[in-house]
C-alpha cells in the first residue's frame, strides 16, 4: 500500500482547485467571445453597403482587431451538410418516396423524422443568410424568394459592391410592394402584386448570372478522386495522380490520393479502388435486385430457414459486395472463399436474419425480374414463422413452400429429380393457390378463420 503524506495530498487538492479555476476562466472567456461575436455580427449588418476591405477596416478599428481577424468575420459561410454523398433536400426527397410504401405507425414516425429534418435544414439556411453580412438585414424579403443553398453561397461570394446594391435594390422593391399591397383586391393590389412578381423574376435572373462558386483545392481533389473511381472501377492511386490537371497535380501525390480515398470511405482492394457510382446508389435496391437476379439466390433449407445470397468473384466482385454491404446496412460478408473449380476466390454477401431478409425483400421486390416468385415464397414463410408458427396449418404450409421454392429454383434444370423431395408438377398449382397471406391478414385483424 502506498502512503500519501498530508503535504502531498494538499498539493494535489491545490492543483485540482487550480484546474477548476482555469476551466471556469476559460468558460467565462468563451462566453465573452461568443457575446462579442454576436455584437460584431449585429454591428456589421447595420453598416451601409461597402467593399469587404472597408468593412474589415471598420471592424478592426472598432474592436481592436488586426485586418486578418476582421476579414475572417466576413468569410464564415456554414459548411454544407452531406450524408452519404447526398444533400439534405435529396435525403428528404428519398424519404418521402420511401414513405409512400409504408403505413401505420412506421409512416407516422417517418413523417415526424422528415419534419424534424426539414426544420433543422431551415435553421441551417437561416444561418447561411445571417453569414452574408450585407444581405442579412434584408432576410425578410429574401425568404420570399426562390433559392437553394448553392444560390446563397453564390450571394456570399459576391465582392462587387454595385452587384450587391442591385440585389438589395430588387429585394427592397419586393418588400416595399408587399407592404403597400394591402389585403383588399383592387387596382393597387394588382399593381403591387405585379411589382412583386417582377422583383422575384429579376432576383432569379441575377442569381442565374452569378458564376458558380469555385471550390478550393482540397474540394477539387476530393471531387476528382471520387469521379475517377466511379467512372473507372479498379483504378489505382498512381493512375488517378497521372490524370490530375496541372493545378492539382502540383498539390498532390499518390500517397495523398491514398489518404483522400481512405477518408472518403472508398474501398481499396490490393491497391485498386472501387466505389458504387452515384447512379447505382440512387437506385440501390433496383441494382441489388438485379444483382440477385443474375448472380445470387433466394432459397430456404430443409429446416425452413430463409436464405438470400449474392455471389461474386475476383477483386472487382469483392469490392462490389463490400460496397453493397455498407450501403444496405445489413447482411454478412464472406470474402476470399475457395471456389469448387479452384479458380478465382469467391466473394459472398449472405442474408440469414429474418428481419434483414424482410427489409431487403420489401425494398427489392418491385425490381425483381426473375426471382419475384422466390421473394414472395420467403415473405410468406417468414410471416408464418414470426406470427403463426403454432397454427394448425403452419407446418404443412411451410412444407408446401419448401417444395414451391425447389420448383422455382430448378424447374429450368433438365433432368432434375424432384421426386426425391416428393415434388410433383401436378401439385404445384394447388400449392400456389393455398397461399396463406390473406388468412394471416384476417387473423392479425382479429377475425376468426
Amino acid at each position: 500500500m502506498v502512503l500519501i503524506s498530508k503535504g502531498e495530498e494538499g498539493d494535489k487538492l491545490r492543483e485540482e482547485a487550480q484546474r477548476v479555476n482555469e476551466l471556469a476562466e476559460l468558460k467565462d472567456r468563451e462566453d465573452e467571445i461568443k457575446d462579442q461575436l454576436e455584437t460584431v455580427d449585429k454591428w456589421i449588418s447595420s453598416l451601409p453597403l461597402m467593399g469587404d476591405y472597408e468593412v474589415a477596416l471598420n471592424i478592426s478599428k472598432r474592436y481592436n482587431m488586426n485586418i486578418t481577424e476582421a476579414k475572417s468575420q466576413l468569410d464564415s459561410f456554414p459548411k454544407q451538410y452531406i450524408i452519404s454523398d447526398k444533400t439534405i433536400p435529396d435525403i428528404v426527397k428519398d424519404l418521402r418516396k420511401y414513405r409512400r410504401g409504408i403505413k401505420g405507425e412506421d409512416r407516422t414516425a417517418l413523417t415526424k423524422n422528415i419534419e424534424n429534418l426539414i426544420f433543422a435544414y431551415s435553421n441551417h439556411l437561416d444561418d447561411c443568410i445571417k453569414s452574408i453580412y450585407w444581405l442579412s438585414p434584408y432576410q425578410i424579403p429574401l425568404k420570399q424568394m426562390t433559392y437553394s443553398e448553392s444560390d446563397l453561397k453564390k450571394l456570399h461570394s459576391i465582392r462587387d459592391v454595385d452587384t450587391r446594391r442591385k440585389i438589395v435594390d430588387v429585394l427592397c422593391k419586393y418588400w416595399e410592394s408587399s407592404l403597400h399591397r394591402g389585403h383588399e383586391y383592387n387596382s393597387n393590389y394588382s399593381s403591387c402584386s405585379k411589382s412583386m412578381t417582377n422583383a422575384k423574376r429579376d432576383f432569379n435572373k441575377m442569381i442565374k448570372n452569378i458564376a458558380p462558386v469555385k471550390s478550393n483545392v482540397t474540394e477539387q481533389l476530393n471531387d476528382f478522386v471520387l469521379k475517377s473511381v466511379c467512372n473507372e472501377q479498379g483504378i489505382s492511386a498512381r493512375q488517378i495522380y497521372d490524370r490530375l490537371p496541372n493545378k492539382l497535380h502540383r498539390r498532390a501525390s499518390p500517397q495523398i490520393i491514398c489518404k483522400i480515398a481512405d477518408k472518403m470511405d472508398i474501398t481499396n482492394i490490393d491497391g485498386e479502388y472501387y466505389k458504387l457510382p452515384m447512379e447505382i446508389k440512387k437506385d440501390l435496391h433496383a441494382y441489388t435486385a438485379a444483382f440477385i437476379d443474375s448472380d445470387g439466390y433466394i432459397t430456404m433449407d430443409r429446416n425452413f430457414n430463409p436464405r438470400i445470397g449474392i455471389i461474386a468473384t475476383g477483386n472487382r466482385g469483392k469490392a462490389f459486395v463490400t460496397e453493397l454491404h455498407k450501403e444496405l446496412g445489413c447482411g454478412k460478408l464472406h470474402l476470399d472463399q475457395k471456389s469448387p473449380q479452384a479458380t478465382r476466390a469467391v466473394q459472398r454477401l449472405n442474408f440469414y436474419s429474418q428481419d434483414d431478409i424482410t427489409k431487403l425483400l420489401s425494398r427489392c421486390r418491385p425490381y425483381f425480374r426473375m426471382k419475384g416468385d422466390n421473394a414472395d415464397i420467403l415473405t410468406e414463410l417468414i410471416r408464418i414463422k414470426k406470427n403463426h408458427k403454432k397454427a394448425s396449418w403452419a407446418k404443412e404450409r411451410m412444407g408446401e413452400l419448401f417444395k414451391l421454392m425447389k420448383w422455382a429454383n430448378h424447374a429450368d434444370h433438365v433432368n432434375y429429380d424432384f421426386s426425391k423431395d416428393g415434388i410433383y408438377e401436378e401439385n404445384i398449382a394447388k400449392y400456389k393457390e393455398n397461399n396463406k397471406m390473406s388468412v394471416m391478414d384476417e387473423l392479425e385483424r382479429g377475425v376468426v378463420v
